[in-house]
């Protein structure tokens, strides 16, 4: 094979895999293990850009925005699972955060051959989703180039919403649709099984969506210490979760968090905020509103004016 020609990471054979079809099973998961393990050092490299991408993300929120992923195979897949699991741990709308993934929701189980060379579908389906210049749109793709994701950006750049792009491939067409400070580049080299970019380059990508989404989320005050309050109790482990936090973050007992869950109707940081200071639920809600939904700021807030 003549690897001159393959100018990206992605589309180069991976030396420390040569022959690994004569290796013994043990063998095959040290080396798959072995390159996993440069994909953190990779991440770390790129938390400058990610932080930006955040700020923008955050920006965005705070304008009535929304965060919106495109991408097509795994990369279109990572974008849908992150976005769907934003609702459910931080009781936000399923609307502040989408995926949308080359082929729709169909290619979330089957390979749609050919979607991701659509360029034109990139676009319609960013109209479908009424895209405007209060969103943000973080294309997803590992080698960067697929026409799908580079004709989304370029209508999302052109229309003037904020743009972001996470590759594997610092050249990646993509980027000429993104300013330079919101291009993440995870170079984690070549995979393990040529042009198999499910393995390192997806396991980057779902580090980074990860990162974009929590930060994002905590800075929008969804989070209380290290505590996910603003998850939606909708079954018995959340309920209980959500009664433990509160006996945690207040020191009432299990019992009082249980009736002040009830009483702020099963809102966990209604609850703390309502446990903490003895207000009731209106006169939290307030507290809350006034100081952005943080509940540090919103008992602090009272400590002081008291």
């Amino acid at each position: 094979m003549d690897e001159k020609k393959y100018s990206k990471d992605t589309e180069r054979r991976n030396p420390a895999s040569v022959r690994i079809d004569t290796k013994s099973t043990q063998e095959i998961l040290q080396i798959i293990n072995e390159e996993d393990a440069k994909v953190v050092p990779a991440v770390r490299l790129e938390i400058p850009k990610i932080a930006k991408v955040v700020d923008s993300v955050v920006d965005s929120f705070h304008l009535g925005g929304r965060l919106l992923y495109i991408g097509a195979g795994t990369s279109g897949r990572l974008g849908v699972l992150d976005a769907s699991e934003c609702p459910p741990t931080y009781g936000v709308s399923p609307e502040l955060v989408v995926g949308i993934i080359a082929g729709g929701d169909r290619a979330l189980r089957n390979s749609i051959e050919g979607a991701e060379d659509d360029g034109e579908q990139g676009v319609e389906d960013l109209r479908s989703h009424n895209l405007s210049p209060r969103d943000i749109l973080i294309g997803i793709s590992a080698n960067g180039d697929a026409p799908y994701v580079v004709g989304a950006l370029k209508y999302a750049y052109g229309i003037g919403a904020k743009t972001a792009m996470i590759s594997s491939n610092s050249n990646a067409k993509a980027f000429d649709y993104v300013k330079p400070d919101h291009r993440i580049v995870a170079k984690v080299g070549p995979e393990v099984i040529l042009g198999s970019t499910r393995m390192k380059s997806g396991t980057a990508q779902k580090l980074i969506l990860n990162m974009i989404t929590t930060a994002s989320m905590i800075k929008m005050g969804k989070v209380y210490d290290n505590y996910m309050v603003d998850l939606r109790p909708v079954n018995k482990k959340l309920v209980q979760r959500s009664v433990d936090m509160i006996s945690e973050i207040t020191g009432v007992s299990e019992e009082a968090a249980t009736v002040f869950f009830e009483e702020s109707g099963k809102n966990v940081k209604l609850a703390v905020v309502m446990a903490s200071t003895g207000l009731d639920r209106k006169q939290a809600e307030d507290l809350l509103k006034k100081n952005s939904g943080n509940i540090h700021l919103a008992v602090d807030s009272l400590t002081v004016c008291r």
